[in-house]
């Protein structure tokens, strides 16, 4: 079984209550080949939800308690983080996921950038705090562009 990012299968949950529609990822799931996952919405989180960046590193450094995930607003938001990126894997767990496809820049799902914490839109190399976890289980994660 594949897990995909909710947003990827055009679903409205990104923090602006939108997706990223991706219409092979969306065949997948409509296919029952893969399940959709939102680690923001697993974590407690709304849509639509204030953004949020990881400050002082990326996704590993938050999982080893050297980083955190902020609001724009100032607002400390990391065990909200944690607790969707232990949700999604889990779920990966229960499924047996072979792979997990997320969604690119974001502070839970990027997996190869992420924004640079200063909300100037600025990326750097990183991943996000669910992608690190995976990873740190032996769980493939991919872009949506390697995916495809």
């Amino acid at each position: 079984m594949i897990l995909i990012s909710a947003c990827l299968a055009g679903l409205n949950v990104r923090y602006n209550g939108t997706n990223s529609l991706d219409e092979k990822i969306q065949r997948l799931m409509l296919e029952n080949k893969a399940i959709t996952v939102c680690p923001e919405l697993m974590g407690g989180f709304s849509t639509p939800r204030e953004p949020a960046e990881i400050v002082g590193g990326n996704g590993g450094d938050v999982l080893d308690g050297k980083a955190t995930v902020i609001e724009r607003t100032g607002r400390d938001v990391t065990e909200l983080y944690l607790k969707g990126a232990y949700a999604t894997l889990q779920k990966a767990l229960e499924v047996d996921a072979s792979l997990v496809v997320l969604k690119e820049y974001s502070p839970s799902c990027g997996s190869a950038m992420i924004y640079n914490g200063a909300f100037n839109g600025t990326k750097l190399l990183g991943e996000g705090v669910t992608t690190a976890l995976l990873r740190r289980y032996g769980i493939e994660v991919l872009l949506e562009e390697q995916f495809l």
